[in-house]
């Protein structure tokens, strides 16, 4: 059987903490079945590219969903999932010049429709 391939399209982070825990979580669940994922950080999404943004991000309010800096934390360093970034965001995010995390690369627009030719996307 061919392995499922997905990419997750995250949008959020500060503004809508609980969307972005839930991307996150849900990933994270499905590396335990050894699927290959990765994922595509769009507008307020990118902050979570920038080393240690994750880390501030403590307004959550569903309690099942593990703190956001963990969940990137396992799927970093458990799973060596890559966090692409748009790279029309960088600059107006103010990510341009600043530290990211491992596993962050900024990638275009273009980049997102390769990705989707041979993925399925989940969006969140």
């Amino acid at each position: 059987m061919e392995k499922k391939k997905f990419i997750f399209i995250l949008n959020s982070s500060f503004d809508k903490p609980d969307n972005a825990a839930g991307a996150l979580q849900l990933a994270s669940n499905m590396k335990a079945f050894d699927v290959e994922l990765d994922f595509f950080l769009i507008n307020e999404g990118v902050l979570l590219a920038k080393k240690g943004f994750a880390e501030s991000i403590t307004w959550q309010k569903k309690n099942g969903f593990s703190p956001i800096a963990d969940l990137l934390k396992t799927l970093i360093e458990d799973f060596g999932v890559k966090f692409y970034v748009c790279a029309s965001c960088v600059k107006p995010y103010g990510l341009d010049g600043a530290e990211l995390i491992k596993n962050a690369e900024p990638k275009p627009g273009s980049f997102l429709g390769e990705l989707l030719m041979e993925r399925q996307s989940v969006s969140f």
